[in-house]
């Protein structure tokens, strides 16, 4: 027993000190890498205690606070709800504590970068604390979860479009003939590739034999949708480059995909039904992958535009009163610098994305029998993928013709 004693305390101890190492090796340029994989083991928290916390959580009396005990998909769902709002509150503290930070002079511009150790601590608190709530405002999460899944995916959308223009802008700003091949070359690729995928959706989600005219549906809308993208973009008003068009094309393909796939594993159109079992695991690993890079994505592109700050403004900038040796002034320059992107917004886009991966591993929260144990699997997950790709080709086409329909705005 004493040996067992002494074997843990020396655990833990090589623990502390391995976390301290890590934790004094964050410096300013991976301070966005450490909130990332903060954000990554939120998602790894939320993925094991769906998987083991429903037993003890039926044990806690003000969360089992039912005459009748629900199921344990009830329990899974609640554990991930709970360590999403923890998330999601130390995200958007963190966001409303860094509102108008302009330059690294600011005090909260080390706050931002530093005190890794008491942040990780206030994190696992807050993660702790809400297993503590009722369940009310848990549910009132829930509700709000939807919303703000909703407005992540818009925040995607948006900065896929920045994204794609600026691709374009960048190479036609060359003006040398290798980079306008270059465009057409990844264009032609972007469109053998989306009528590719197309007819492989046609393949595996409209057997035949079945009634899926609601598949067949999506397929054809986003078919209309890409051809909608080529003749908008080449008609000689707009007179736009190919090149984000196809590569939305392929965009909103892979939408229509993702939503398909979404389906019920026992719907009888959804081709992957057969291999429900088999594709099961992976489904949910490719699920946090993939929801882990869109976040770090979003959130660095989102963070990184200086559009989001004001310039900083100085009016009584002048001559020292005292004079500063050479390396002072150094430092006080440093100092005096601007930020490099939005801290706040860079904290919103991780208070939003916890909200969109709590949907995501809870099936929206809609999830029952075997759906309930993948990762985006439902039908409101079908529907938020449809609309999101419906969402996309809106704000690409307003994006092409809004520079006509009104000349006297900047765009």
């Amino acid at each position: 027993m004493w040996a067992a004693s002494c074997l843990a305390s020396c655990c833990a101890a090589c623990a502390c000190d391995a976390c301290r190492t890590v934790v004094s090796g964050i410096s300013r340029r991976s301070a966005r890498i450490a909130y990332c994989g903060l954000f990554a083991l939120s998602l790894i928290v939320s993925w094991i205690l769906r998987e083991v916390a429903a037993p003890l959580m039926e044990k806690i009396p003000w969360i089992n606070s039912f005459h009748t005990t629900p199921n344990r998909e009830w329990f899974e769902t609640d554990a991930v709800l709970r360590v999403s709002l923890g998330n999601f509150l130390f995200f958007t503290i963190l966001a409303i504590l860094m509102i108008g930070v302009k330059n690294q002079k600011d005090p909260r511009d080390s706050m931002h970068h530093g005190g890794w150790m008491m942040k990780i601590i206030c994190w696992c608190l807050m993660v702790i604390f809400m297993f503590f709530l009722p369940n009310g405002i848990i549910s009132f999460y829930e509700t709000i979860s939807k919303f703000g899944s909703g407005l992540f995916l818009l925040v995607q959308v948006v900065l896929l479009l920045d994204f794609v223009h600026s691709w374009n802008d960048k190479w036609v700003g060359y003006d040398e003939q290798f980079w306008y091949v270059a465009l057409l070359v990844v264009s032609l690729v972007c469109y053998v590739a989306t009528f590719a995928f197309n007819g492989l959706l046609f393949h595996f989600f409209t057997p035949p034999g079945q009634d899926c005219g609601l598949n067949t549906f999506f397929i054809v809308m986003t078919l209309i949708l890409i051809f909608g993208f080529a003749v908008v973009t080449l008609h000689p008003s707009v007179g736009g480059s190919i090149l984000p068009a196809s590569v939305l094309s392929l965009y909103c393909t892979y939408l229509c995909y993702s939503a398909l796939a979404s389906e019920p594993r026992d719907y009888e159109c959804n081709g992957l039904h057969k291999h429900s079992k088999a594709v099961s695991s992976g489904t949910l690993a490719l699920g946090l992958l993939t929801t882990v890079l869109s976040v770090v994505y979003s959130a660095v592109r989102a963070g990184s535009s200086t559009t989001l700050l004001s310039p900083p403004s100085s009016p009584r900038a002048g001559k020292p009163l005292l004079p500063l040796d050479k390396v002072d002034e150094e430092e006080e320059k440093e100092r005096s610098k601007p930020v490099s992107y939005s801290y706040s917004f860079f904290h919103l886009i991780f208070s939003l994305a916890s909200m969109y991966s709590a949907m995501l591993l809870t099936g929206w929260s809609t999830s029952v029998g075997e759906s309930g144990k993948l990762v985006d699997v439902g039908w409101p997950s079908v529907w938020v993928r449809i609309v999101t790709g419906w969402a996309t080709a809106a704000l690409f086409i307003w994006s092409q013709i809004a520079p006509i329909l009104f000349p006297e705005r900047e765009f």
